[in-house]
């Protein structure tokens, strides 16, 4: 096998296999980037078991052949390397020679058999859907921050998503904090009963996706199936039940408190300097045409900051944890802000204005 290309294009490439292959695998192989040369073109296959990856890009095929090599020094390698063409091959002793064409820089990595490298998932292109890459974006921000890390609980590990009539909906949650949102979606195919994503290929595809134009999806009842450009990922699907979250969504609140997004994030991020650390506590206290945020620390101090808002219920404290209030605000685009609630220590449901077709829930805390 040999073939010439330029670093930052298959640097490009390999980074993204680095992304997928887990760190601390027992299975050596998995450790490695699978190399396969053929019809002028380079393709790079890396797989963590759960996660698959595949790309290709265009190179001077001289040999065609095929290898795996160790992919996080290969990566390291390449990033070494000055900008411009360089050259790969591999020799009789499988060695892997990478040679700029322009300077005197050698390297020479150990190689493994290609055929020890374990087959990816396959599907068929026409149980595919198109997809917007902007929706997918923004569905994937205003969840991935609600999923649970607690292992016990594997099941609400990742996103919950479904397809119901026209409408796919994307579902996070830890117990305290729900994060929903939906989006329309075109074209005629079978309902997706249920799936729950893993976030790791979520944080994959929210880095890497350019936001321009649709993707494409397949499901099947253990993978997900994701495809644009070059790109090929398939992601194992967690196993188990996710949460009626239906039952969690209040029906209709009868209090909302409108107010900038911009004023109470700012707010929000002013007064968190001064919350105690282990419970992150902060209060709202809403009147007509006012928002109050302030925090305490013991030790410390307090903080206190005065924001206008749109109010017309009754006075009233809300206590929340700072950081699920946060994470969503991070998210959203709008310029407003909907706090909405029936009781001051009860669910409090953050939304739009104007709607996005998004939701968040978050359960108050216990006032001190």
């Amino acid at each position: 096998m040999k073939f010439n290309c330029e670093k930052n294009i298959i640097l490009k490439a390999v980074s993204i296999a680095q992304d997928v292959i887990s760190s601390h695998t027992v299975i050596s192989i998995l450790s490695n980037v699978l190399l396969i040369v053929e019809n002028d073109s380079l393709y790079i296959k890396a797989s963590d078991l759960k996660i698959g990856f595949e790309t290709s890009i265009p190179v001077e095929v001289i040999h065609p052949g095929k290898i795996s090599i160790f992919c996080d020094k290969f990566y390291e390698i390449l990033r070494s390397l000055p900008d411009g063409e360089v050259e790969f091959e591999i020799g009789d002793n499988q060695m892997f020679y990478i040679k700029t064409r322009f300077k005197r820089i050698d390297f020479n990595l150990k190689s493994v058999s290609a055929d020890k490298f374990p087959e990816l998932p396959e599907i068929s292109h026409d149980r595919y859907f198109e997809f917007s890459q902007k929706d997918l974006i923004e569905m994937i921000g205003n969840t991935i921050f609600a999923i649970s890390d607690d292992e016990t609980r594997f099941f609400m590990n990742g996103v919950y998503m479904e397809k119901v009539d026209n409408r796919l909906i994307m579902v996070a949650s830890d117990g305290r904090r729900l994060s929903y949102i939906f989006r329309t979606i075109k074209g005629n195919f079978d309902d997706i009963k249920g799936i729950i994503i893993p976030a790791k290929i979520l944080n994959i595809l929210r880095k890497l996706l350019p936001g321009d134009g649709n993707l494409y999806i397949a499901i099947t009842e253990k993978n997900i199936f994701i495809k644009f450009g070059s790109h090929k990922f398939s992601s194992n699907l967690i196993e188990g039940k996710f949460p009626n979250y239906q039952k969690v969504i209040p029906e209709t609140q009868n209090y909302k408190i409108t107010v900038q997004k911009s004023n109470l994030e700012n707010a929000v991020k002013r007064v968190s300097l001064m919350v105690e650390q282990k419970s992150r506590r902060i209060y709202l206290y809403a009147q007509r045409d006012n928002l109050i945020i302030s925090s305490d620390q013991v030790e410390m101090g307090m903080a206190k900051e005065e924001i206008p808002c749109q109010y017309g219920g009754p006075e009233g404290t809300i206590v929340l944890n700072y950081v699920y209030l946060l994470d969503p605000l991070k998210e959203i685009k709008e310029d407003e802000i909907c706090i909405q609630f029936t009781q001051t220590d009860k669910t409090v449901s953050v939304t739009t204005n104007p709607d996005n077709n998004s939701l968040h829930i978050i359960m108050p805390m216990q006032k001190k």
